[in-house]
């Protein structure tokens, strides 16, 4: 299946993969996928993980195969059914899903936030519900389901520690990040590294609302000096984030850094084109306070 569909830059917009686990639809970012294959037999791997079917090497490269259905505790999967092969946080993984519905553009604003009746925030494996026809299709959140099987492919937290003793700093950071857990991993994160003025938002439309207040009432300046974004956030993306503070005359000149595990060739074009400052792969915790200390001096 094509997933190369192009989506014009900071128009709040994805695409959205439906595929099906035992009749019941749920949701991919196509951004994050490299190719859908049919199942192809796996080597198990001693001692790994339940949810780790075993690896496969299609065209001389070795690929980790995940059970989605035992992450999500629904069974173990049958050989049959597609690999989707995905690539984020600089890692190429395979999720076994039974079939494939098609894709859907989607807006941001049409992205529900899983309420507490579903998950607690920091434990739910979803990152939004959105409705298609009559279907309520669940979007999950590979990078925790990833994160959740190996801790190491999340924040690199210790990173900060190894930037040793640093000085305090009141520069006024602003970060929009929707993950309740990586908002505090950020935010403590950058606290450690010595910045201690952070506002810190759920989604980009929060981060617009308050620089919007800033500029209204004049203090862009003593609030908001730099600017950290997630890309996949509801309500609106960093990409469309990114385009309206560098649209504007008066927030044009703020420091914009994207932090996401969707940053990769073709994402760093579409960065660059809106005029981010730099852009960052998620584990790189150490690297993003480096940029933050050149971009704000």
């Amino acid at each position: 299946m094509d997933t190369k569909i192009l989506l014009e830059n900071g128009t709040n917009e994805l695409e959205v993969l439906e595929f099906e686990l035992d009749g019941n639809p749920y949701g991919i970012n196509v951004a994050k996928i490299k190719e859908i294959i049919p199942y192809q037999r796996v080597t198990p791997v001693p001692n790994a993980h339940p949810s780790i079917e075993g690896i496969f090497m299609p065209r001389d490269t070795m690929i980790t195969a995940i059970d989605l259905k035992n992450c999500l505790q629904r069974g173990v999967s049958k050989e049959g059914g597609l690999f989707i092969i995905t690539s984020f946080n600089k890692l190429d993984i395979a999720f076994h899903v039974d079939q494939v519905r098609g894709i859907h553009r989607v807006s941001w604003e049409n992205i529900i936030k899983p309420g507490a009746t579903v998950s607690s925030a920091e434990e739910s494996i979803s990152t939004g519900v959105v409705k298609i026809d009559d279907r309520l299709i669940i979007i999950l959140d590979f990078e925790k389901i990833v994160a959740d099987i190996n801790p190491e492919t999340g924040l690199k937290v210790s990173e900060i520690s190894e930037l040793g003793s640093r000085p305090r700093s009141e520069v006024p950071i602003l970060i929009a990040e929707d993950s309740i857990l990586l908002n505090k991993l950020i935010v403590d994160s950058l606290k450690k590294a010595g910045y201690d003025n952070l506002i810190h938002t759920c989604d980009g439309q929060e981060a617009w609302d308050v620089i919007c207040e800033c500029k209204k009432k004049g203090t862009l300046k003593d609030h908001v000096q730099c600017v950290i974004t997630d890309i996949e956030m509801p309500m609106m993306d960093g990409h469309r984030l990114t385009k309206l503070i560098k649209s504007d005359d008066e927030t044009k000149d703020i420091p914009v850094i994207i932090f996401s595990s969707l940053v990769n060739d073709d994402m760093k074009k579409k960065g660059d084109a809106l005029g981010a400052d730099a852009q960052l792969s998620k584990p790189e915790i150490g690297n993003l306070v480096k940029v933050i200390d050149e971009l704000v001096g």
